[in-house]
């Protein structure tokens, strides 16, 4: 900590200004404040991210969650001792009340003429030297309350995943699904393949596994049980390696619904998906990032366009997995074509050499929303098998700019 900032903060407390305040009660906030007519009478609060003395005026720019406002102190306008209180007790990082009127300077930039002042939350720590932006990657994945002070980027990412599970609900609910809550901690690491973490259960003296997947089984039960259509949003935890696609910690969003088929499922989702993103983003064009971090243009608006596996497979690298029945004959065609696989092919059978090969081939290629289908069945022996081919089976993964992000 600042030891002249902690000396401050006593000092206001012996001046009998707790430095700490219980509450401010505003009348706008900065952004209300900044569309509101010259002559309004303005008590708003926020940080203060700017400050600089010209004369015998002080200015300061207060930031809070709707955006940013300037504020203004004159000495003639004020006692002599709150100007110098000003001048004293105010540093970058703190948070303050004011009240005043609102004005116009001759540059017409919105400005709030103080009248009055608080201390709400005296900063006892320097800000940052690159106040405006943290630069540095790992500061702000661990000081996480410095990067949303200071890139409002980072800001609206939280607000907008806030929004997006919001009117991802409301539109589950505008199709009669209900949210159901599963267990965290369960006996078996189901509905998906990966490494989970295990923690005892004293009161039982039991071994658990937090969950790997949003629900599963559970889901499948509320539907044996009578439910026609659930959804859970569920945080899930799986100990493996960490990548831009992988956190140890996520969230996932899973719903069933009684009666429908995988293509009565695609068409929901991506009616779903087109529509929020229509209304929080005004358009259905993003970019988003690869792999590799490069900024992809994006058009999520319908329809998506299909494509089986083997399709793409056979488009991107020659190879016919239909031709290839075992997994020996799989793997000599991958020797022959001089493909490369990220993983060592020898031991693999024909699910994962088409999984492994389809990763390399086709899936860095797929740039729009994708609907993945026909999976075969050695690649996804636990799905539906259709009805026409037993070879293949009656599910899809969404693929976007070379992610999967939705798996069915």
């Amino acid at each position: 900590m600042d030891e002249f900032r902690l000396k401050k903060a006593e000092t206001l407390r012996k001046k009998g200004t707790p430095p700490y305040a219980a509450k401010c009660d505003r009348t706008h906030t900065l952004e209300e404040g900044k569309g509101s007519k010259d002559g309004t009478k303005i008590r708003t609060a926020g940080r203060v991210m700017l400050f600089r003395e010209m004369g015998g005026m002080i200015f300061a720019t207060l930031q809070d969650h709707t955006g940013r406002l300037q504020v203004a102190w004159k000495a003639d306008e004020i006692p002599e001792e709150e100007f110098k209180n000003v001048q004293e007790f105010v540093d970058l990082g703190d948070i303050i009340g004011i009240s005043g009127e609102r004005f116009t300077t001759k540059k017409g930039e919105p400005t709030i003429l103080v009248k009055e002042w608080t201390m709400l939350s005296k900063a006892l720590r320097q800000p940052p030297e690159k106040w405006h932006g943290i630069a540095d990657q790992e500061t702000a994945w661990r000081q996480r309350y410095l990067d949303l002070m200071s890139n409002r980027e980072t800001y609206d990412r939280f607000l907008f995943r806030s929004l997006f599970l919001r009117r991802l609900r409301e539109f589950y609910w505008a199709h009669d699904f209900i949210e159901v809550e599963t267990p965290v901690l369960t006996n078996a690491a189901s509905g998906a393949l990966a490494t989970p973490f295990v923690t005892h259960h004293k009161g039982y003296d039991l071994d658990v596994f937090l969950r790997i997947a949003a629900g599963e089984t559970f889901q499948k039960e509320c539907l044996v049980g009578g439910f026609d259509r659930t959804f859970e949003v569920a945080r899930c935890f799986r100990n493996e390696g960490l990548d831009p696609s992988h956190l140890q910690d996520f969230t996932m969003v899973e719903h069933y619904a009684a009666y429908w088929d995988y293509e009565q499922n695609m068409a929901f989702t991506e009616e779903m998906l087109s529509i929020i993103l229509k209304d929080l983003m005004g358009t259905t064009k993003l970019q988003i990032p690869n792999r590799e971090g490069k900024l992809l243009a994006v058009d999520f608006k319908p329809p998506w366009p299909r494509a089986s596996i083997a399709e793409l497979i056979q488009r991107d690298c020659g190879i016919d997995i239909h031709s290839t029945a075992t997994a020996n004959a799989l793997r000599a065609e991958i020797v022959k074509k001089k493909i490369r696989l990220e993983v060592d092919i020898a031991s693999l059978e024909r699910g994962n050499l088409i999984d492994q090969l389809y990763k390399k081939v086709s899936r860095p290629k797929i740039v729009q929303p994708t609907f993945l289908t026909n999976h075969p069945t050695d690649l996804s022996p636990l799905a539906r098998l259709n009805d026409d081919d037993p070879a293949i089976t009656d599910r899809f993964q969404l693929v976007v700019g070379g992610w999967e992000i939705v798996n069915a």
